[in-house]
C-alpha cells in the first residue's frame, strides 16, 4: 500500500508541474519537460533563442527547425514565455498550431496523390512498351516464316 502511495505521489508531481519558461530554460530542462522534444530539438530551441532573441508567442516556436505545430499544441500547457501566459495567447497558439498541423496533413495527402499518379503513369508506360515489344516479336516471327 505504501509503495502505491509513493508511486501516485511521484506521478502527481509531474502532472502538476509548473510550465517551463521557454525563454530562460536550458536545453536539458526543455527536453525533460516537453513531450516529443529530445536533446536535439531542445538544443535547437536554445540556439534559435540565442540567435533571434526571446520568443514572443508560443507560435514563434514553430520557427525553430524540428518544432512543428503538433509539438507546440501538445505542450501548450507546459510552455511559458515569462511569469504567466494569458488565455488569449494560449488560444491563439493552439489555433495556429492546429492550422499548421492541418496544412502539413493536406500537403502530405497531395504528395501521396501525386505519387499515385506518377506510379500509374509509369505502369501505363511499361504496359505500352511491353505491347510494342510483343508486336515487334510477332512481326519478326511472321517475317521469318
Amino acid at each position: 500500500m505504501k509503495k502505491l502511495l509513493i508511486l501516485l505521489a511521484l506521478f502527481s508531481i509531474n502532472v502538476f508541474a509548473e510550465p517551463i519558461n521557454i525563454n530562460k530554460a536550458d536545453a536539458e530542462s526543455i527536453s525533460q519537460a516537453l513531450k516529443g522534444v529530445g536533446m536535439v530539438r531542445a538544443n535547437a530551441i536554445v540556439k534559435y533563442r540565442r540567435k533571434n532573441g526571446p520568443f514572443k508567442t508560443l507560435n514563434d516556436l514553430t520557427n525553430v527547425p524540428g518544432i512543428g505545430g503538433k509539438i507546440v499544441k501538445k505542450n501548450a500547457r507546459d510552455l511559458n514565455l515569462s511569469g504567466s501566459i494569458s488565455k488569449k495567447t494560449k488560444t491563439k497558439a493552439k489555433k495556429t498550431a492546429n492550422k499548421k498541423a492541418k496544412d502539413s496533413k493536406a500537403t502530405a495527402k497531395k504528395t501521396k496523390a501525386k505519387d499515385k499518379k506518377s506510379k500509374a503513369k509509369k505502369s501505363k508506360t511499361k504496359k505500352s512498351k511491353a505491347k510494342k515489344t510483343d508486336k515487334k516479336k510477332k512481326s519478326k516471327a511472321k517475317k521469318t516464316k
